[in-house]
């Protein structure tokens, strides 16, 4: 896994899906709360998973829970 932490991955989203995520995110970012308000949320999610499950074989590796506790280690916030 080591290989894959300092590596990019990149996504393409449609422009709509990109703005219905932003908004969603935002709205997250604002209150701390996930909420979906409208269907085209969960359908931008959706999108977004399967485009992580295409360019990820990380969940499917022996080593995914150790992999994923390094990544959040990595990505927190430093106290």
């Amino acid at each position: 896994m080591s290989e894959q932490t300092n590596s990019e991955v990149q996504i393409t989203l449609t422009a709509d899906e990109a703005l219905v995520l932003f908004e969603f995110l935002s709205r997250y970012s604002d209150s701390d709360q996930l909420n979906i308000v409208d269907q085209a949320e969960q359908r931008a999610l959706w999108n977004l998973c399967c485009i992580f499950e295409k360019k990820s074989v990380a969940p499917f590796d022996l080593e995914y829970a150790q992999a994923l506790l390094e990544a959040r280690a990595r990505l927190r916030d430093e106290e």
